[in-house]
């Protein structure tokens, strides 16, 4: 009698053992992908690039991802799972690792300076005083053919971490739904969910901690004197170092799975199929891989012609394009909108709006624990805290800061009387030899920002005592109004609304909350309208179309709608584009959060759809699978 007891704790007690670990796994593989989110914006200063081209890069390991999706679906049933996600992580960890080589490929970061030492590239120097042509800097995005491959090193690097990501969810959700006790499948997930979505939290809080160093450290050491702080807009942190903790933490994660068997014996046998299943017969353990290929289209077409499957894709497909939009560049926003260092930004997002995100989560899988409801009520599980949600997200287009002064870009030189030039050379330093690829902000005393010392036409400087290599003042700003000689500051002006940066977050972690309450709902209807042995299948399609519908392209429609609110660009070698210099923020915000609107409200409506179809599909429920296709 004790033996059988033994043997019927066994494999629950394997099953939670398993939840555990791939939940771990999963919390790595978040924290790589949210700390990579969180230094984009550094990554985009560091080598000149567009919003638009880093979130081409963010969005690329969907790409390896989603061609490997269909042999997912294949061998799904024929290979040890546990092995396959194992051997995945670690070729995971291998990409975080290649993501951090273009630091040490490139050259160190150059930045322009004023040294105490002699000369000045940065400040009023008269033309026929100077005789140094413009040159390339070496380092910090000047080159555009360096750009370039380190850009395509990135893009290689997450096609790789696509690659050993395809296993992951299919096979540990299909693995913990096929040998979970009956009616605790729904909670396993959500405990699985609710601990991984912590990874992304830990992904934002390493950030923090990473970009609030140098980025050459391993070069000029800890302690080497700055003339930078972190909130200079030229600050660059050591985003590589944090992808080389995830690449370890990653390896470790996947070891575990190398000791889970490919089978187990589940708790509770699965009632028997009264009928067969046309899928299974298709997709039986005797069929060639050539021949699954030849009847994928068929099946895939089969699953999409399911009305009430389709439409919830198609929503999540949605909903998963606003997140991809606020996990990509909701920093960079902060950053822009409010004042915020990107250090900062990752710190609120990673302890305020994630762990809300997490705890919805947790709450929504607990009530579908406990209640159990049937998918018409999961529908308004749906579509009540969906609503809510988008209603939290309208303040969010009244909460900003305009975008500050700016001599030559959005406004006037005090000498001129057109108040938008667009030029960045007027009378006042029409004798200044100004680099065209400079940009080293100063704010006057006047409150309007200068692109450089340069341009504001300082000539003098007075440095800080306390560290020769920092500027303290520039002195004698011809462009510059204000009482007795001009004077600038170094560093951007103040934002004139940073107070309202943390009601903000607040608001964006608490509509955050909201919709995730709606996530589990949403994923286990996916779940219950499809047969026993279609939710491979189903799974890998689900995944397939959720990321080529929207986390393929959404980071880079939200990166281009950020690029299309830029006012002045900074130049590269050569004249050449490089990255954002300022903002129209009134733009910038209204594009952003808009974006986010519409996805929300597109995914209701076919919510809606699939509530009206539902409607007309008798006896569905959460621990019933469906007697007909619907």
């Amino acid at each position: 009698m004790e033996e059988e007891k033994k043997e019927k704790s066994k494999p629950s007690c394997n099953i939670k053992i398993f939840v555990l670990c791939h939940s771990l796994l999963q919390l790595t593989q978040l924290l790589h992908s949210a700390y990579f989110k969180s230094c984009i914006t550094t990554i985009e200063r560091r080598f000149g690039f567009s919003s638009m081209s880093m979130g081409t890069v963010s969005s690329l390991h969907e790409m390896g991802n989603m061609v490997l999706v269909v042999f997912v679906s294949y061998i799904g049933s024929r290979v040890n799972r546990p092995r396959f996600i194992g051997l995945g992580g670690l070729l995971m960890s291998c990409a975080a690792a290649t993501l951090a080589l273009p630091h040490f490929l490139s050259k160190p970061y150059q930045y322009h300076f004023m040294s105490a030492a002699g000369g000045s590239l940065d400040t009023c120097v008269p033309r026929e005083n100077s005789s140094a042509p413009e040159v390339c800097r070496q380092g910090g995005g000047g080159d555009p053919s360096e750009a370039r491959t380190q850009w395509l090193t990135l893009a290689a690097a997450q096609v790789l971490f696509g690659i050993g990501s395809v296993p992951i969810q299919p096979f540990g959700i299909s693995y913990i739904d096929d040998f979970a006790e009956p009616g605790n499948s729904a909670l396993y997930i959500a405990i699985l969910f609710s601990i991984s979505v912590f990874g992304p939290a830990f992904g934002y809080l390493l950030g923090s901690l990473m970009l609030r160093i140098y980025v050459d450290v391993d070069k000029i050491g800890l302690d080497s004197p700055l003339d930078l702080t972190p909130s200079d807009p030229r600050w660059v942190g050591a985003w590589w170092m944090g992808l080389l903790v995830s690449s370890g933490c990653l390896a470790l994660a996947s070891i575990p799975y190398f000791f889970f068997p490919r089978v187990k014996v589940p708790a509770q046998a699965k009632a028997p199929k009264t009928e067969s299943d046309p899928l299974k017969d298709e997709t039986s353990s005797e069929t060639s891989l050539v021949d699954f290929l030849k009847m994928f289209p068929r099946l895939l077409l089969r699953m999409l012609l399911r009305p009430v499957f389709l439409l919830l894709i198609l929503s999540q497909c949605c909903f998963s394009s606003s997140i991809a939009g606020l996990a990509t560049f909701l920093s960079k926003v902060l950053e822009h909108q409010y004042g915020t260092t990107a250090a900062y930004g990752s710190l609120l997002i990673g302890a305020i709006n994630l762990p809300m995100a997490a705890v919805g989560l947790l709450l929504g899988g607990v009530v579908m624990k406990r209640v159990r409801p049937p998918v018409r009520t999961l529908l308004w599980l749906c579509l009540v805290p969906l609503s809510l949600s988008i209603l939290l997200c309208v303040p969010l287009f009244f909460m900003g800061c305009s975008t500050q002064r700016v001599a030559g870009v959005n406004t006037g030189y005090s000498d001129t009387q057109d108040q938008w030039t667009n030029r960045t050379l007027s009378f006042c330093n029409s004798n200044c030899s100004c680099l065209n690829n400079v940009f080293n902000p100063v704010c006057g005393e006047d409150n309007t920002e200068y692109i450089s010392p340069c341009h504001a036409g300082c000539t003098n400087v007075t440095i800080d005592t306390l560290n020769p290599h920092r500027v303290q003042t520039y002195t004698m700003c011809s462009c510059v109004t204000g009482m007795g000689i001009g004077r600038a500051l170094p560093g951007s002006c103040t934002k004139s609304c940073p107070h309202l940066v943390l009601p903000a977050i607040l608001l964006i972690a608490f509509a955050g909350f909201i919709a995730s309450l709606s996530h589990n709902p949403i994923y286990m209807m996916v779940l219950r309208t499809v047969f026993q042995e279609e939710k491979s299948f189903a799974i890998g399609v689900q995944f397939l179309l959720i990321r080529m519908l929207a986390w393929l392209p959404a980071p880079a429609v939200f990166g281009l709608a950020i690029d299309y609110s830029c006012v002045w660009w900074k130049h590269a070698c050569g004249n050449k584009q490089g990255a954002c210099g300022y903002y129209d923020n009134n733009i910038l915000r209204n594009r952003y959060f808009g974006l986010q609107v519409g996805y929300k409200c597109l995914g209701l409506v076919l919510l809606a759809l699939a509530g009206w179809r539902v409607q007309h599909t008798p006896g569905l429920s959460i621990e019933k699978e469906p007697g007909v296709p619907v």
